[in-house]
């Protein structure tokens, strides 16, 4: 494999040279939109992570009343995630499984 020896620019884009062939030239314009992540703002964190903690309490409730069991996350509904990899995508999202507080939000 050629091993990336420069790096240079040129209006537009970036040329990778390499010990072996040609340069290569890369649109920045292209790896600006395959980076174009929408920036949220304070207030829509803050309603992810609600989200997340109220959706915590839900399964939860659900799961100590009886109505969920092992069997929501066999992959029937669409689902195929053990409790602990929903608990992990909880958690992710800025809410506890285990103390979800909504005084933050």
């Amino acid at each position: 494999m050629a091993v990336v020896t420069n790096l240079t620019f040129e209006a537009g884009f970036i040329i990778v040279h390499r010990d072996a062939g040609p340069p290569t030239k890369y649109s920045i314009a292209d790896m600006l939109r395959a980076a174009d992540i929408p920036a949220l703002t304070f207030t829509q964190v803050g309603a992810i992570t609600g989200l997340a903690n109220f959706i915590a309490i839900l399964i939860r409730t659900l799961i100590e009343r009886g109505v969920l069991d092992e069997s929501f996350t066999d992959g029937k509904q669409g689902i195929n995630w053990s409790l602990a990899g929903l608990i992990e995508i909880i958690e992710a999202l800025g809410g506890s499984y285990s103390e979800p507080d909504f005084d933050d939000v």
